[in-house]
């Protein structure tokens, strides 16, 4: 069996994904996220056969249920495109050990130990895709475990990639920049209460986001930009100082 998963699959990029591996040739979609509603809303709109597993990626026990259904099944993943994630905005210090643990958790402990169980059932022609963002590429107050965990995905996802060049599995790491029409910023400012962020220009849009980058997942790009801000940011973070950069965010406060 040819299948392909989703995590975050119930939204956002997540769902975006979805429709799109629902134009390839699979056997299977497996859906993940926490809410199982949204998820058998998102499998009832597909022609592709799906499969539900409503895990909640903050709690170490979904890691093992994970790996527990890749053993039962022995499937070919074709595609493992991890989206699950979240954000907050505001000071690190006034942030939750919840909201703390919580974003580490999904953005970093369950891409990896989800990866690391997709592995063995990937083969020659696999893509595994760690969507991050352009915030990894530099140091960003008032979004600074956010960006720290992204930052971590990415050179997890940079390194995954060589290491497993030679059985010809794939890795791709998505860094978008605001993406406009996720609950991603109204989700992220729930906590900035003292509202440092306000200017979201030039945020692109989830349909976009997802076609550009699910192209580029296909042919095999490691790190990708797929619209033009987070582009000169990620060349830009490689010639200029982070102090600028850190300096320069303050624009959007």
């Amino acid at each position: 069996m040819n299948i392909a998963i989703v995590t975050g699959a119930s939204s956002g990029l997540g769902r975006e994904y979805v429709r799109l591996l629902d134009e390839q040739s699979v056997d299977e979609i497996w859906l993940i996220s926490r809410r199982q509603e949204k998820l058998e809303e998102t499998a009832h709109a597909l022609k592709t056969k799906s499969r539900i597993l409503p895990l909640d990626l903050q709690k170490p026990a979904s890691y093992t249920s994970f790996a527990t259904a890749l053993r039962q099944e022995q499937p070919v993943v074709s595609y493992f495109i991890h989206t699950a994630g979240y954000g907050r905005m505001g000071r690190a210090a006034a942030m939750t050990e919840a909201d703390t643990s919580g974003m580490i958790a999904v953005h970093c402990q369950a891409a990896v130990s989800l990866t690391k169980a997709v592995i063995p059932y990937c083969q020659q022609g696999s893509h595994i895709v760690e969507i991050c963002s352009c915030a990894a590429f530099q140091p960003l107050p008032y979004l600074a475990v956010y960006a720290a965990c992204k930052a971590f995905l990415l050179r997890y996802s940079r390194a995954l990639a060589e290491e497993l060049k030679p059985s010809g599995i794939l890795v791709s790491a998505v860094c978008p920049y605001w993406v406009k029409d996720t609950a991603f910023i109204a989700t992220a400012k729930k906590t900035d209460q003292e509202n440092r962020f306000t200017h979201y220009l030039f945020a692109g849009d989830k349909k976009t986001i997802a076609r550009r980058s699910f192209r580029q997942i296909r042919q095999g790009r490691v790190v990708i930009t797929p619209d033009l801000i987070s582009t000169l940011h990620r060349i830009s973070s490689g010639i200029l100082p982070q102090s600028f950069f850190i300096w320069i965010s303050r624009f959007f406060r």
